[in-house]
């Protein structure tokens, strides 16, 4: 890691720390997640502050995306209705803060798992919601076709991302420079790169996919390399230490992966849970479901609402979507992607 990268992991815990003993609310990040949400009848889940495809407001000022889908089916399970949720958008750089003091019960917003962050950050990730990787935008004119075209080029990167850090190690590796242009917001970050003032937009491919349908002059102006630089493993966020809370936020992304495998789908999961076989799969009996605190049937009731993990992948990022993105690393494990759930039982 470079002398950079290094600074960069030494001070996001100090930041951290120091919001926290100074910015504690009332509410308190201890104590019993589940239980503080339902006194409080809402789900607060904090999300990006606009990516199409993962957490964005539509025209009519709906939350969309599969992030706020995965928010919702948290949001059924533990209080009972997917509807009572609040979405709170967050800067990168605010995430994790707001997370550990308490502001949010959950951050589902596109966050790469890290050993780093889960080690000095006072956080844990439930699972991988979305595998993505770090690749760079640049307008179709530049004549640029592979990374090492931009050596010497500036780079519009946002704060506190993985894509900062990336970006800096793998010039460095390579013996090329770079100057990062480091910029406070998502949206400020795409403002900056079509005002011209960088050769290259680093992010994660889905973000880039997503930016671009939104380019002055339409996505044809802007190619994304074919070149991946970092693996970038998106899940669910929550507080260290609230194992009961983890354990409830990490099924449920299993139980939508799972449900997948078995053909449950959210038009037929009524139906395909009166099968033995699958019920025994995907229903871990009343003890583990009073253990979670959570009421029998809960997976049924799930997949009615947002539909299995292939299904929310298509409608926010696959074929269904805008964005149309090929499934890839995303597609179950016996289709030859890396989607995987633990059994139940």
């Amino acid at each position: 890691m470079t002398l950079i990268g290094r600074m960069i992991d030494r001070i996001l815990p100090l930041t951290l720390l120091l919001v926290t003993a100074i910015d504690l609310p009332a509410y308190a990040a201890n104590g019993d997640t589940l239980t503080q949400a339902r006194t409080r009848g809402v789900l607060r889940c904090g999300v990006s502050q606009g990516v199409t495809g993962l957490s964005a407001k539509d025209a009519a000022g709906r939350w969309m995306g599969i992030d706020i889908d995965f928010c919702r089916a948290v949001a059924a399970v533990a209080l009972g209705n997917a509807d009572r949720v609040t979405f709170i958008p967050l800067k990168a750089s605010a995430r994790f803060p707001a997370l550990c003091t308490g502001m949010v019960d959950l951050l589902s917003r596109n966050t790469t798992w890290t050993l780093v962050r889960e080690s000095t950050l006072g956080v844990q990730f439930a699972s991988v919601l979305f595998y993505d990787v770090q690749a760079f935008m640049v307008p179709a004119k530049s004549g640029v076709r592979r990374v090492a075209d931009l050596g010497g080029a500036a780079a519009c990167v946002e704060k506190g991302t993985s894509s900062e850090v990336h970006l800096v190690d793998y010039f460095a590796e390579r013996n090329l420079s770079v100057t990062p242009l480091v910029v406070d917001s998502a949206s400020e970050t795409a403002d900056v790169y079509f005002q011209g003032r960088c050769r290259a937009y680093p992010a994660d491919a889905a973000h880039l996919s997503a930016v671009r349908l939104h380019a002055p002059g339409g996505a044809g102006e802007y190619v994304i390399l074919p070149e991946q630089i970092a693996k970038e493993p998106r899940g669910p966020v929550v507080r260290a230490g609230v194992g009961a809370w983890l354990t409830l936020v990490r099924w449920m992304l299993f139980s939508l992966t799972a449900a997948g495998g078995y053909g449950v789908t959210q038009s037929n999961a009524r139906v395909r849970l009166r099968d033995p076989l699958v019920a025994r799969a995907l229903d871990p009996g009343t003890d583990v479901d009073t253990a979670n605190g959570v009421e029998r049937g809960w997976v049924a009731r799930t997949v009615q609402v947002v539909g299995n993990y292939g299904e929310m992948f298509d409608r926010n990022l696959g074929a269904r979507s805008p964005l149309n993105l090929e499934r890839g690393l995303n597609r179950l494990w016996t289709e030859g992607g890396l989607i995987y759930a633990p059994p139940m039982r």
